[in-house]
């Protein structure tokens, strides 16, 4: 991708901390209350370029790129253990780093539900406002089972290291299958251009490899602890963006966090998928800022 037309989409300067010796890269934009905005798998901090730009004129926009992603390090499995728990604890790092003295407005999306709500039961006086994007932070609901392509990549390893270390298949996948309208060349080649080599790939192998399906896999009890202690953020203002079309996160999900969260606000897509950001930019920009500025 031309690095000029990189810049245009994403003219952000890049900040890193130290992070028990890897460099862990966030944005930093903008002054006034702090919105940070938590990422899932694939993406990076790039997935949220547009509410950067348009919410840094007025609060203080803050996006981690997970180790493994955008442009973080990517160390191998045998310097960092790819795990819910420390996903949790480099938010917890980089946000002690940081020293917010406000309360944080928490946008998360994707993986960034679970790892955002795992830090915001840790904290939850730290949590001013929540804006959620086609995500979970609970175990499956009713007897939901992982789609078929996501259990190829968990549970197959051949299938896992050809597909998505060696053929990139998984964030390759997403710029067709996670959006309903289409994604322009440029924001597709800006989406996927931190995961051009095998080792760079790893994070989002492991994402997949992470997920709790029964309760011998290492991160279960963070997410059973997460899914029955989420009530007590039910005094937060809420607000739920979702794209309907969605192969992962359905209307069942949905769903779930409507009976959690009765009193949370709601706007559906219904020409939206995962990648809802995307497909509806300017709504949903429109509806957060309207949002913060009513809670």
């Amino acid at each position: 991708m031309d690095i000029f037309a990189f810049r245009r989409i994403y003219p952000f300067k890049s900040h890193f901390m130290d992070l028990n010796g890897f460099e862990y890269h966030f944005l930093d934009e903008g002054t006034g209350d702090p919105v940070v905005m938590i990422h899932g798998n694939p993406t990076w901090s790039f997935y949220f370029r547009n509410l950067v730009k348009k919410l840094s004129p007025q609060f203080r926009t803050v996006v981690p790129d997970h180790i493994g992603c955008g442009f973080s390090d990517k160390p191998d499995v045998g310097k960092y253990d790819y795990k819910l728990k420390n996903r949790v604890d480099d938010i917890e790092s980089l946000l002690d780093h940081l020293d917010l003295k406000e309360k944080i407005n928490l946008i998360v999306h994707d993986w960034g539900g679970m790892i955002g709500m795992a830090y915001a039961l840790r904290y939850p006086e730290r949590i001013s406002r929540i804006i959620i994007m086609n995500t979970a932070a609970f175990l499956p609901p009713g007897r939901k089972r992982l789609p078929a392509r996501l259990w190829l990549i968990r549970n197959l390893k051949l299938f896992a290291i050809l597909g998505v270390l060696g053929f990139n298949l998984f964030a390759y996948g997403a710029l067709f299958m996670a959006s309903c309208k289409g994604l322009p060349r440029d924001v597709k080649a800006g989406l996927i251009l931190p995961y051009n080599s095998w080792k760079n790939r790893i994070a989002t192998l492991k994402f997949v490899q992470d997920i709790p399906v029964n309760k011998k896999d290492v991160s279960y009890k963070l997410v059973r602890s997460v899914d029955e202690n989420l009530h007590k953020l039910a005094n937060i203002p809420m607000l739920i963006c979702w794209g309907k079309h969605d192969f992962v996160f359905d209307a069942d999900y949905l769903a779930e966090w409507q009976r959690r969260f009765p009193h949370a606000e709601v706007h559906t897509f219904s020409d939206a998928g995962h990648y809802v950001l995307e497909d509806a930019a300017d709504e949903i920009i429109h509806l957060v800022k309207a949002f913060l500025k009513k809670n």
